[in-house]
């Protein structure tokens, strides 16, 4: 399936509303993955790789979206010592109960620490590859298909990286997911 977008990646002078379609979607993306701080840069710089690259881009290989996140994801994989620095920090970083004039408060910022720190734990403990597919699933809200494409892997590789997953986060947080 063509979209107007399709054609806006081959004219550099109609690159730009490929930008504005999905420049936001990808910043979160990516502030997700790492930081806010980085989200702009890489987000900027999955553009101007896409850009420089837009003759390559193959509409019957997969959307758009799937082309930029898969971008957006190899710039993250640069940066996963990062990534990887970020979710044990947080996995071993202690709650803060500062707030105790606030109890139901500090209740909720303590058990929203814990989930965050054991998230960010389990996320740690996955490998790069089923780490990519779960937040590309998770963050980006890509289909299999769409992950497929985006991580150049079979549609066979994203299901079975999904399901072993699914099963370690599982076990990590001792609830379904």
């Amino acid at each position: 399936m063509t979209t107007f977008l399709d054609g806006a990646v081959a004219d550099p002078e109609r690159f730009s509303a490929l930008f504005d379609a999905h420049y936001e979607e990808i910043r979160r993306y990516i502030g997700r993955r790492l930081n806010l701080d980085i989200a702009e840069d890489l987000a900027a710089e999955t553009f101007l790789i896409a850009f420089r690259r837009r003759d390559s881009f193959d509409a019957a290989k997969g959307g758009i979206r799937p082309w930029l996140y898969g971008i957006a994801t190899n710039l993250i994989g640069s940066h996963r010592r990062a990534e990887l620095r970020r979710y044990r920090a947080l996995a071993r970083s202690e709650p803060s109960d500062a707030d105790d004039n606030h109890d139901q408060r500090v209740v909720d910022r303590v058990a929203a620490r814990v989930t965050v720190q054991k998230l960010s734990a389990a996320l740690a403990g996955l490998s790069r590859g089923e780490r990519d597919v779960v937040l590309l699933v998770a963050y980006g809200e890509l289909t299999y298909d769409e992950v497929a494409a985006a991580l150049g892997i079979a549609y066979g590789t994203v299901a079975s990286r999904l399901s072993r997953a699914r099963t370690k986060l599982r076990d990590a947080l001792g609830v379904e997911v």
